[in-house]
């Protein structure tokens, strides 16, 4: 179960990266963040975005053109 939801579909590289780091500011350590995206290059953009931010990439997965992703703080 994901503490926050972003919708970021039809959003080209690199907004869906951006939009998750202003919408993981708010959000406490631990919290989950679940984010859609729709542009195949978003599963390499969050693999490089957890890496470098020290954010845990918990799951990245395709399901009908549309990938998601759940990020812990």
């Amino acid at each position: 179960m994901a503490d926050a939801l972003l919708d970021a579909s039809g959003l080209k590289c690199p907004l869906p990266v951006l939009k998750a780091k202003r919408s993981m500011k708010p959000l406490f350590a631990g919290d989950v963040l679940e984010v859609r995206a729709t542009d195949p290059g978003a599963v390499a953009d969050f693999q490089h975005f957890c890496e470098v931010s020290g954010y845990t990439l918990l799951e990245s997965r395709a399901d009908a053109g549309v990938f998601v992703f759940r990020i812990r703080k």
